[in-house]
């Protein structure tokens, strides 16, 4: 018997669907991705943290923040509801539903 696989159609492939394996495959996705999480977030964070902080990965919906200055990792969780409410709006298909904050030291430590 000769099976077929569902890939080796003949039919013709959509330029976008074409374009989005091709992403996909070559990572560019994902990079795009962490560019708007990183843009967003310096719109969401409050004006005084957009120069010392910068965002992370997101992990389980989680945004890690790196910050310069300990005190404030405890400012921004004063805050951290509206930021998580603006990057919501912001990047949407990123599903953040909560930040950490973490310093900037601690980059190389693992959790």
């Amino acid at each position: 018997m000769n099976r077929r696989s569902p890939q080796a159609s003949s039919d013709p492939l959509s330029v976008g669907r074409l374009m989005s394996r091709l992403m996909a495959r070559t990572g560019y996705d994902r990079e795009q991705s962490t560019s708007a999480v990183a843009d967003a977030w310096r719109e969401a964070a409050p004006p005084a943290f957009r120069d010392t902080s910068r965002s992370g990965t997101i992990r389980r919906g989680i945004l890690d923040v790196f910050v310069s200055h300990s005190a404030h990792v405890q400012e921004l969780g004063f805050h951290k509801q509206s930021i998580v409410a603006r990057l919501r709006e912001l990047v949407p298909a990123a599903g953040i539903s909560d930040i950490r904050c973490r310093l900037l030291a601690d980059v190389d430590r693992t959790t």
